[in-house]
């Protein structure tokens, strides 16, 4: 079939958008087809959407359906920033994409007075993903059984279901949650430089599959229920962590923090407590912060993470205290950044190049290392942008850098 009378059956409906690759295996083109059929149909111009460097070959089955091309999103950097990790060690440049103006302005501001300061000191506390399959058991006696008998062959369940399907991928734990007869067990595991959802998926239905063929009388009914917690706000991850659990901290001078930031430790100090705390404590947020989500969003967009995990990732506590020596002491505490080097869409060739920058793409050496020093630099590039703000908010700029770069 020809081009045009592929993008006239398109547009009537004769062919349907996802059967337009059974009449031509190059992805490209069918990509074209189907932009040019919405064109036709709606009566609209996608010139730019159809304007890209990215190989449709390599995505269509893989990160996205249906293509019709991209959407561009500005992408800024913000750096050097030191950061003195056990993974990340020496200055990084972060790549932010992002249509709020004042953003990546703000975050090049922390990152400069940090680097200053000597540097942001990272610690990672946890690395988990986790997945909460449900079973229905005839009563919660049983359902204790099942959770007992799980915490006791964990090495088992590794050997018959996870290493058949995941060379990567290791069971660590579990934590059962019992509601009447049914049970939740909410599995970890370790991923290396994945983020690992779909391994851990894939995983925990062989587990079921070994329990129910263990437990004939407990039914195995969703692979998903709701306590692993993915993309929903909750006090779950809050709490026990999913991803990376990472901690950010840093000591600036005080003759710095009036130098760069126009304001005092004591004032910073007073606005967090009032805004992130208390503020947060009476809107009943999970996110006792200033804004992680925007600095979490962009690097996600830049570097091809899970969008939607933005949500866990804007979970966290952002502390600042005057030192006994009148200094300012500040942190930030992620319990919940799913985040990776390899899979998903770190794959896309822009994306990929993102990471570059920061010299986590890919696999690292030894696995697990890559994801763990990208993590440290979200962290670091999260407490360069809550510090920047908390000043901006304390020498009352905030509105004024608006005017100027987010008008």
């Amino acid at each position: 079939m020809e081009f045009e009378e592929l993008v006239e059956k398109v547009a009537k409906g004769e062919i349907k958008l996802h059967q337009v690759e059974m009449y031509t295996e190059d992805k490209k083109l069918a990509t074209e087809i189907r932009r040019r059929a919405l064109e036709r149909k709606l009566g609209v111009k996608l010139e730019n959407i159809g304007h890209y460097s990215i190989d449709p070959n390599q995505l269509i089955g893989r990160n996205i359906e249906n293509m019709i091309g991209v959407v561009q999103i500005p992408m800024g950097v913000a750096g050097p920033l030191k950061i003195n990790g056990e993974y990340a060690k020496g200055e990084f440049y972060i790549p932010l994409a992002t249509t709020e103006g004042a953003l990546v302005a703000s975050v090049n501001r922390g990152c400069s007075t940090l680097t200053e300061a000597g540097g942001v000191k990272t610690t990672i506390v946890d690395d988990k993903m986790t997945r909460a399959p449900l079973l229905k058991c005839p009563d919660a006696r049983r359902a204790r059984e099942v959770a007992e008998w799980v915490k006791n062959n964990l090495d088992y369940l590794q050997e018959k279901a996870v290493s058949r399907v995941t060379r990567h991928g290791k069971l660590m734990g579990v934590k059962p949650f019992i509601v009447g007869n049914n049970l939740y067990l909410r599995f970890e595991f370790e991923t290396g430089d994945a983020m690992g959802m779909n391994m851990v998926t894939i995983s925990s239905e062989e587990i079921m599959k070994a329990i129910e063929e263990h437990f004939p009388d407990v039914k195995y009914l969703a692979l998903s229920g709701n306590l692993c917690v993915d993309k929903k706000p909750n006090a779950t991850n809050f709490i026990l962590g999913r991803g990376k659990t990472v901690i950010a901290e840093a000591v600036i001078p005080r003759e710095i923090v009036e130098k760069k930031l126009k304001t005092t430790p004591e004032l910073i100090a007073e606005v967090n407590y009032r805004k992130n705390l208390v503020g947060s404590a009476q809107a009943g947020s999970y996110g006792f912060n200033a804004h992680f989500g925007n600095i979490i969003g962009a690097i996600f967009l830049a570097t091809g993470q899970d969008e939607a995990q933005i949500t866990e990732g804007s979970h966290g506590i952002t502390l600042a205290e005057v030192t006994p020596e009148g200094d300012l002491y500040v942190s930030i505490t992620m319990p919940s950044l799913e985040i990776g080097t390899v899979g998903g869409g770190t794959r896309v060739p822009t994306q990929r190049e993102a990471l570059s920058i920061m010299g986590v793409a890919g696999g690292g050496d030894p696995p697990g290392s890559n994801a763990k020093k990208f993590a440290e630099i979200v962290a670091g590039a999260v407490l360069a942008g809550e510090l920047s703000l908390l000043a901006a908010i304390a020498a009352k700029h905030l509105a004024k850098a608006h005017k100027e770069l987010g008008r």
